[in-house]
Parts: C-alpha cells; sequence; structure tokens
C-alpha cells in the first residue's frame, strides 16, 4: 500500500506507467506545470452541503484520506457505487488537514476479507448472557 506520495512522486508514477491495470489507459496529463498532476479520484459521501471527504483507516489505525488514479482502481476497491470527485493531490491535503488528517494513501488496496452473509435462518439478534457458576 502506497502510505503517502507527494505531488512530484504521483507525477513520476503517472509518468512512468502510460497504462494502468488491465490495459487501462491512463488519464492525459494537462500542461500546467512541471510539477503538477493528473487528478485523482477522491472518494465522497453526501452531506447537507454537497459532498465530504470520507475518510479511512490506515492498516496501523492512522486516520488517512485515499485517493486513486483510475476511476476504475476506486471501484475495485470502494464498489462500483462509490461517489468520488476529481481533485489534485494538494486539494486533497487542502481538504484533510482541517480533520487532522495529514496522511494521504494512493491508490490503497482493500485487505480485510469481504463480509459473509449470515445462514438463511440464523438469527441476528442479541443472544441471552450465560450465567457463570460462582
Amino acid at each position: 500500500m502506497d502510505l503517502s506520495r507527494t505531488p512530484a512522486e504521483a507525477a513520476a508514477v503517472a509518468v512512468d506507467s502510460p497504462q494502468a491495470d488491465d490495459g487501462e489507459p491512463s488519464e492525459p496529463s494537462h500542461p500546467a506545470g512541471p510539477a503538477s498532476a493528473p487528478p485523482l479520484y477522491v472518494p465522497v459521501r453526501p452531506c447537507a452541503g454537497g459532498y465530504a471527504l470520507r475518510v479511512f483507516r490506515s492498516p496501523l489505525g492512522t486516520r488517512t484520506a485515499v485517493a486513486f488514479t483510475t476511476q476504475r482502481r476506486l471501484s475495485d476497491v470502494l464498489g462500483p457505487g462509490q461517489r468520488s470527485v476529481r481533485l489534485a493531490l494538494p486539494a486533497v491535503r487542502a481538504l484533510a488537514a482541517p480533520l487532522g488528517v495529514e496522511l494521504v494513501s494512493v491508490d490503497p488496496r482493500l485487505t480485510a476479507p469481504p463480509v459473509k452473509p449470515l445462514p438463511a435462518g440464523e438469527d441476528t439478534g442479541p443472544r441471552p448472557l450465560r450465567t457463570l457458576p460462582g
């Protein structure tokens, strides 16, 4: 998992990999300057004012914002229904900073196994506590 990339590192990765996973072409870079990188896909959630940045936890428990280099990578990790906006890495950092989030994970991979549904007919309600002897 790439824990954090500076804008220069993200630009270098984009230049080094002209094609993304499974032959998907990467986003074209815009000639806005040598240190600029293409916008990233950033997961958001709806809120009263429009959309809010989604914040996650790294495998070590640190709060992190996440961003993806392609829409396909975002969908592979968070599902096809995940809403996203396109932002440059400095904008993601600026949105995360007031939340106390300093880490931005670019193209993280899901590490938890998928949740398995309960077998049909199994009760999911609260169970009574057992009384221990003594």
